[in-house]
C-alpha cells in the first residue's frame, strides 16, 4: 500500500475504534458517566412537560466554514433562536485560530480541536468529552461524514440522550471513499437506528438511507434565501456562474470546460466561480489549457457575507452545478429564490431538481458542447419555476420544530407552528 493510501484509509482505523466502544466497552462507559454538569433541570419530566426541549446542534464544522451543511445549520439555528428556542451548536477547529466560544444571532457556538490539522479526519477528543460531562435534553447531529457525527451519536447514546440526525450526504475527495461509501453505513447503522429520527433533504436522500439504514427517514428540505440586493443589480446575460467548495467532485472543471463551446454560442459569455480550495490550481490551468483564462474568475464571496453573496447570484445570468454528487444544495435553492435560471447535473438529489421543474438538467458525463446547450438555453429561454413552489428556511424550521418535539417525546403544542411530517418542498412555505 503506498503512502496517499495509508493516509485515506487511516481516518477508517480511527472510525472502526470509535464504533467499537458501540458494544462492551460502551456499556462499561455507559454505566460509569455521571451528569457532572446538569442542564436538564432536576426532577423534570421531560416527556410530559409543554417546555421546549434544549437543544445542541453538533456540526462538522460551522460558519466562517464554507459549505452547505455550515450555511443550513447558520440559516436554521438564528430562526429557531429567534422562535424562543435555547440552543447551541458544538463544532471543530482543525486550524485553532478561531473563537472558542462564541454567540451569534441569539445561540451559542463552542469549538473543540479537531486532528489532524491538514486532514478532513475531524477526530476530536474534546468534542466528545463535551458531550460525556455534561447532560443534555435534545442533540441534532448535522452530516453523516467525518468522525464527528458517529462520536456525537455514541456520546448521546453514552448519556442516554435522545438523539436525531440531518444526513446532509456529499460527495467524495477521492475513488477509495467514494468505494467505501457503502461500508461507511454499515458500520454506522447501528448508531442510525438508535437515533429517535432520521431526516433527509430530498427525496433521493431519504430513499438511499431508508435501504442502507433500514430505517423511516423523514423528508425536511433546505431552504434557500438570501436578502433582497439594494439596490438589485442588472443581470448580466453572459455571466455564467458556479458555486462551493472548489473541490473536484464540485464540477466546477465542467463548467470550465465547457466555456469555449458556449462563447461559440454567446460571444460575451464568461464564468465566475465563487468558492475557495484545492482544485483552485487546476482549474485556472484548464481555463488557461482552453484559451479562457481572461473569461474566468475565481473568488471568495466570505460565508458570513449574504449581502454580497446575493449581489453576486443575482447578476447571473444563468447558474450551474454540476456536481458528481449533492444532496439537495443550498447555494442553488438561494440562485432559484433569486429568480436565477440553473443548470444541474443529472445525478444524485440533483436529478430531483429537474423532475421538480425548478432547473434544466445534463447527463454527468456529458460532453462539454451538450453542457454549453444546456446553458445557453438558460441564458436565452431561462426556465424558472414560481419561487411561490420553492422550499423555504422558516418551513424547514416548522418541519424540525416538530422533529424536536416528537425526538424528545414532547407535545406538538410546545411549539407555535408546525409542518407535517411528510409534506411536499412546496408545502413547506408558511
Amino acid at each position: 500500500m503506498t503512502r496517499p493510501q495509508r493516509r485515506r484509509t487511516g481516518g477508517w482505523a480511527v472510525l472502526l475504534v470509535v464504533l467499537a466502544l458501540g458494544s462492551a466497552t460502551a456499556q462499561r462507559l455507559r454505566s460509569v458517566a455521571r451528569p457532572a454538569l446538569h442542564s436538564v433541570p432536576a426532577g423534570e419530566d421531560l416527556a410530559a412537560s409543554p417546555r421546549r426541549p434544549r437543544v445542541t446542534m453538533v456540526s462538522t464544522r460551522a460558519q466562517p466554514d464554507l459549505g452547505g451543511i455550515e450555511s443550513h445549520v447558520a440559516e436554521v439555528a438564528r430562526r429557531l433562536a429567534a422562535r424562543g428556542w435555547e440552543l447551541e451548536v458544538l463544532t471543530t477547529d482543525r486550524t485553532g485560530d478561531l473563537l472558542r466560544t462564541e454567540r451569534t444571532d441569539g445561540y451559542v457556538v463552542r469549538r473543540y480541536r479537531a486532528y489532524p490539522r491538514t486532514r478532513d479526519w475531524y477526530a476530536s477528543p474534546g468534542l466528545l468529552l463535551a458531550l460525556l460531562t455534561r447532560r443534555r435534553e435534545l442533540v441534532h447531529v448535522q452530516g453523516v461524514h467525518t468522525l464527528v457525527p458517529p462520536v456525537a451519536m455514541l456520546g448521546a447514546w453514552l448519556r442516554r440522550t435522545p438523539y436525531l440526525l440531518t444526513f446532509h450526504s456529499g460527495g467524495a475527495t477521492s475513488e477509495l471513499r467514494a468505494r467505501a461509501r457503502g461500508t461507511q453505513w454499515r458500520l454506522l447503522g447501528p448508531l442510525l437506528r438508535r437515533a429517535r429520527l432520521l431526516v433527509g433533504v430530498s427525496e433521493f436522500e431519504v430513499r438511499r438511507f431508508e435501504q442502507a439504514v433500514g430505517a423511516p427517514v423523514r423528508l425536511v428540505r433546505n431552504g434557500g434565501s438570501l436578502p433582497a440586493p439594494v439596490p438589485a443589480p442588472a443581470v448580466e446575460p453572459g455571466l455564467v456562474v458556479t458555486v462551493g467548495r472548489l473541490e473536484k467532485y464540485k464540477g466546477h472543471q465542467r463548467a470550465v470546460a465547457a466555456l469555449p463551446a458556449l462563447l461559440e454560442r454567446v460571444p460575451e459569455a464568461r464564468l465566475e466561480i465563487l468558492g475557495a480550495g484545492p482544485y483552485e490550481g487546476e482549474l485556472r490551468a484548464l481555463a488557461a489549457r482552453l484559451g479562457v483564462a481572461d473569461r474566468v474568475t475565481v473568488r471568495l464571496v466570505p460565508p458570513r457575507d449574504r449581502a454580497e453573496m446575493a449581489r453576486s447570484l443575482a447578476r447571473a445570468g444563468c447558474v450551474v452545478l454540476l456536481s458528481d454528487y449533492e444532496a439537495h444544495p443550498v447555494a442553488v435553492m438561494e440562485a432559484l429564490d433569486l429568480g436565477r435560471p440553473v443548470v444541474v447535473a443529472r445525478t444524485s438529489g440533483l436529478t430531483e431538481l429537474g423532475e421538480l421543474g425548478w432547473a434544466r438538467t445534463v447527463e454527468a458525463d456529458a460532453p462539454a458542447e451538450d453542457v454549453a446547450a444546456a446553458v445557453a438555453a438558460q441564458l436565452g429561454d431561462p426556465r424558472v419555476p414560481d419561487v411561490t413552489e420553492l422550499p423555504t428556511w422558516e418551513g424547514c424550521v416548522d418541519a424540525l420544530e416538530v422533529a424536536y418535539c416528537d425526538a424528545s417525546d414532547r407535545p406538538v403544542a410546545a411549539v407555535p407552528t408546525s409542518t407535517p411530517r411528510a409534506q411536499p418542498a412546496a408545502s413547506h412555505r408558511r
